[in-house]
């Protein structure tokens, strides 16, 4: 339907055809294969290894449970103990605990005892970062 140029000389185009269901677009690609080799030589002397992706790819998993994302959100917020966070989610105090022992073995929150309280915080800005940009681009 519109025929584009990129900077790189691959044309596309999308058809009446390569429409989806529900009215949604694929991905438009090149009507013609050719390789830009000096870009896929730079691109893969930076690409890091497979188990560097692979490591990369399952923290990435973590965050694709809604629940674990509650509890991360809450302690973007403030250092919580898990009857706190039970509390703000609305989960059990033993589901809270479950999760919060994946988000511990995955490094991305700390704990520390005061007296009998445990209480739980982001492991360090790295991981509130991760977080506070993906509020940004879901705002956009």
């Amino acid at each position: 339907m519109f025929p584009a140029e990129r900077t790189t000389g691959c044309r596309y185009s999308l058809t009446d055809g390569e429409r989806m269901k529900n009215n949604e677009e694929k991905a438009p690609s090149c009507e013609f294969q050719h390789v830009h080799e000096e870009t896929v030589r730079r691109i893969s002397g930076i690409m890091p290894d497979e188990d560097s992706l692979f490591d990369l790819a399952e923290l990435y998993k973590i965050f694709g449970d809604s629940t674990r994302i509650k509890i991360l959100y809450a302690l973007f917020e403030a250092e919580l103990c898990v009857c706190d966070i039970a509390t703000l989610i609305g989960a059990s105090m033993s589901a809270v605990s479950h999760q919060l022992r994946i988000l511990k073995q995955a490094s991305l929150v700390k704990f520390r005892r005061d007296g009998k309280t445990v209480f739980y915080s982001l492991a360090d800005d790295h991981v509130r970062s991760i977080l506070g940009q993906g509020m940004d681009h879901i705002k956009e």
